[in-house]
């Protein structure tokens, strides 16, 4: 296996080509040289939803023939000035850059004068190896130490981390970690960090939360090794689609973590301002007003009936209502709360606008989304002031559809537009097909966005395919799609 320095590495590893065998020899220079692999590397971030346009790029060229190419981190600031607009960018740039730019190839050589502790019967002592990682992150931060714990990564992952698969040896992250259980390192780190304090309770609480971070530091570091060992053997490409963090608006809404739920619950206001633009150039272009057929032809007598100048009726803007009546159960309660705050913060486009949450029981929540409460306390607030939950607590649209029919009939009027979010799985109970229809032909509009694919709709208890029949019924699985909906369904 090859041995290069970093500095090499980074060079050689921008050039080569695309990996291809388990152990594979010196490969040839990409076909375009530095140049094309920036511009691989740019494709790759468009592929994770990231709007590099061919200005950044050829900033990022200009990058390239300024900065020192030897200096990684340095070449990385730089290029992520160039390319990336926004800060909830930078965990997925970091990803591709680690893919794009390595730091060495193959087994790090400066990580060969790291020791693993091992027993007398050649087996890793386990015990000495956390003894040796608790005085590392115990240590005070500083490039030598990151040093270390980099290399000490390099050979965890090299001599614990390997692993048979179908298609030959390969590297697993969580191998290299299984046993070690850094987690559990958090008293000694503590004990460390303790040495030369007053023990304060404050000062307890500080170090126990730098301990901790230290500790995922660490892992992202095993695992960022773990990723570069594994592309070199499938290739970056392969390794990209999974092993790179995705942004937050094309996480999926039934399987998002609270991280990215959190990023989102902090975007809303940014991409309500993009749905507001959106909304008002439609409303622009809707003063224009519809062409009056008897009025052009009238003004075309004086040109012996060639209609030269279109005459249009005089359009009467009025801002409609917005009612949305949204599932809070289980998976979509995310997809739900996010799409209420988003909703919410485009106010000033409609003249009134009710939010109705339910699960088995129907309430109004409008009254939740003031100026005071933080977004991530919106739904806690939900579930305890008011009545959205029932005796049984499982999703039942059909008694939700009924009950806001009775107790909310009137907020639906011919001004309405309704908007229904849910993925309406029914738990095999009456969907009260009839109480939707008559919904429907009250509002102005009506629209369902689904969170579930549209290859699941239909499928076990859900009524999505009947009642995309009374409905128009739309996919939106992330808040990328979501946006793109709401902006062309919403009325002006």
């Amino acid at each position: 296996m090859s041995k290069r320095s970093p500095a090499r590495a980074l060079i050689s590893g921008a050039l080569r080509g695309p990996a291809g065998s388990a152990d594979p020899p010196p490969e040839p220079l990409a076909p375009h040289g530095l140049s094309g692999h920036l511009v691989g590397f740019v494709e790759a971030l468009r592929g994770r939803g990231i709007p590099v346009g061919p200005s950044e790029t050829v900033d990022a060229g200009q990058v390239l023939t300024v900065l020192d190419l030897m200096d990684r981190e340095m070449l990385r600031e730089g290029l992520a000035c160039a390319l990336l607009r926004r800060t909830t960018q930078r965990t997925t740039f970091d990803g591709l850059f680690d893919l794009w730019f390595p730091p060495a190839l193959g087994e790090r050589a400066s990580a060969e004068d790291v020791e693993i502790p091992r027993r007398a019967d050649g087996e890793i002592d386990i015990f000495e190896l956390r003894k040796m990682l608790a005085q590392l992150l115990a240590a005070d931060p500083s490039g030598e130490r990151t040093r270390e714990l980099q290399e000490l990564a390099a050979q965890m992952v090299e001599q614990m981390g390997q692993y048979q698969s179908a298609n030959g040896p390969s590297f697993s992250a969580y191998q290299t970690l299984k046993d070690l259980q850094p987690e559990l390192l958090v008293s000694k780190i503590l004990a460390g960090l303790a040495a030369g304090s007053d023990n304060s309770d404050f000062d307890n609480e500080i170090a126990r939360r730098a301990a901790r971070q230290r500790i995922r530091d660490f892992r992202s570091t095993v695992e960022a090794e773990t990723r570069r060992r594994v592309a070199e053997r499938i290739g970056r490409e392969r390794v990209a689609t999974y092993g790179v963090q995705r942004q937050a608006e094309d996480a999926d809404f039934l399987r998002i973590s609270e991280n990215e739920l959190a990023e989102l619950r902090r975007g809303s206001q940014r991409l309500a301002r993009v749905l507001a633009a959106r909304l008002a150039a439609r409303r622009r272009r809707a003063r224009r007003g519809e062409i009056d057929l008897r009025k052009t032809l009238r003004k075309s007598m004086s040109t012996g009936g060639v209609p030269i100048k279109l005459a249009a009726r005089k359009p009467r803007p009025t801002r409609p209502d917005l009612v949305l009546l949204c599932d809070i159960s289980g998976s979509v309660a995310g997809f739900s709360s996010f799409t209420m705050m988003l909703v919410n913060s485009l106010r000033e486009q409609f003249s009134r606008v009710r939010i109705f949450a339910f699960v088995d029981r129907v309430d109004e929540v409008t009254h939740i989304f003031d100026q005071v409460t933080p977004l991530d306390q919106v739904t806690r607030r939900i579930f305890t002031e008011t009545k959205v939950v029932g005796i049984e607590g499982h999703s039942d649209y059909g008694a939700a559809l009924r009950v806001f029919a009775e107790n909310f009939g009137e907020a639906v009027t011919s001004r309405t537009s309704l908007l229904i979010l849910g993925d309406a799985r029914t738990n095999y109970r009456d969907p009260a097909l009839d109480t939707l229809r008559e919904l429907a032909g009250v509002a102005k509009h009506a629209y369902w966005l689904n969170p579930e694919g549209e290859k699941m709709w239909g499928t076990g208890d859900s009524a999505a395919r009947r009642y995309a029949e009374i409905v128009e019924m739309h996919e939106c699985r992330s808040a990328r799609q979501l946006t793109a909906v709401v902006s062309r369904l919403l009325p002006v």
